[in-house]
């Protein structure tokens, strides 16, 4: 915990801080006119099929006071070298391309492309995973050097985290609050881990700053939704920000810790294209297979729902958290004593299942519960 010690004895712990709230205050304040602006505009998620469970429009293009926030602090704290020149330039053409797609439901491909070479302006700048750790421990060769193959890796590391994020906001406050948590995640390991990660943890401040100030907006019940606008857009940068940040460490450690961090998303993406193929369905296609779809389908009501998916991604936060502190045993023996304590709060707080909601849920079935496709009703697969 030295480096930590002495980081939080530095003035750098307060340009995080700064970045932080400033992030914060910026997007909690752009929401109400962003909302305001998304309803002259007509970017509004109106229920007029089975799959929106809210009974009345709400804004969907909220994505953009988180963007404003982050924007803000970034230039006013991070030094803007080739690199997150061409991140924030991939980054401004994923929230156009989120704007668009919230206003006019875009179709599922021109979108990929768009994102493809969202992603290709950033690699083409420097943002590359040039060497990966050898995950076979037993191997003589520690690191695989990539060579040309960094650039289509990267590629689709950036677009797969891109659309994962999206794919998992599907409940009110869901995507923004996993999102938090990982860039939190990668905040603490960007301090503690190495300290010339400055600029990481100052981008990761502003990002998850920007999240903390939407989300009174965005629990449920919702008042406006993030959007493609939101959800790609953070998928976007904290794929970017890893491949700056984890992905340039010699160790095990780089391998592992990024697919701990947004372990959420990753596993639902994957679980949500292995299902689709093997229905013989398009990986595009909507369905309601989603994680969170299926903890509704079990009687959660939506706000259980997201705080067991928060649990989740805050357990394999810390797990990254650990494992860069103190090695891959000490985590192991973490995750597993997390998951048997959440085990035990599962009884202890659900004794009767899931089901057994009570008036709150009740309460919540009368209000916005968008089960199927959540906030993220309209034009994809939530």
């Amino acid at each position: 915990m030295n480096n930590l010690s002495k980081i939080m004895a530095s003035q750098d712990i307060w340009t995080v801080l700064l970045a932080l709230g400033l992030a914060a205050a910026v997007s909690l304040a752009a929401t109400p006119l962003v909302k305001a602006l998304s309803v002259k505009v007509g970017a509004v998620d109106v229920p007029k099929d089975g799959r929106r469970m809210h009974d009345h429009p709400i804004p969907r293009m909220g994505g953009l006071a988180i963007f404003l926030g982050f924007m803000t602090a970034i230039l006013l704290f991070v030094p803007l070298n080739t690199e997150k020149q061409g991140m924030l330039l991939g980054a401004v053409i994923i929230v156009v391309l989120g704007m668009l797609d919230d206003k006019y439901a875009l179709p599922a491909k021109p979108k990929f492309l768009v994102q493809v070479a969202a992603a290709l302006i950033a690699v083409m700048a420097g943002n590359r995973i040039e060497v990966l750790s050898n995950p076979n421990i037993f191997s003589p060769d520690p690191v695989w050097m990539l060579g040309w193959l960094s650039y289509p890796v990267t590629v689709i590391w950036i677009v797969a985290i891109t659309n994962a994020v999206n794919l998992i906001d599907g409940l009110d406050g869901l995507a923004c609050g996993v999102s938090t948590i990982s860039a939190a995640t990668m905040l603490i390991i960007a301090l503690r881990f190495r300290e010339s990660e400055l600029d990481v943890a100052i981008m990761m401040a502003a990002l998850a700053g920007a999240c903390i100030g939407f989300l009174p907006y965005n629990f449920n019940p919702a008042k406006i939704f993030m959007g493609d606008t939101g959800s790609t857009f953070l998928g976007f940068i904290m794929a970017t920000v890893s491949v700056e940040g984890m992905f340039k460490q010699y160790t095990i450690i780089s391998f592992v810790v990024p697919f701990l961090m947004l372990g959420l998303p990753i596993f639902d993406v994957c679980f949500a294209v292995v299902r689709r193929v093997s229905h013989g369905q398009s990986p595009m296609q909507p369905d309601r297979g989603h994680v969170h779809h299926r903890l509704i389908d079990m009687g959660f009501s939506q706000k259980q729902a997201v705080g067991v998916l928060y649990v989740i991604s805050a357990i394999l936060g810390l797990s990254a958290v650990v494992l860069t502190a103190s090695g891959a045993v000490k985590a192991m023996v973490f995750l597993l004593a997390m998951c048997a304590a959440a085990g035990i709060a599962w009884r202890v707080f659900l004794p009767n299942g899931p089901h057994d909601r009570g008036e709150e849920t009740k309460a919540d079935e009368g209000e916005s519960e968008p089960a199927q496709a959540g906030e993220r009703g309209e034009n994809k697969d939530g």
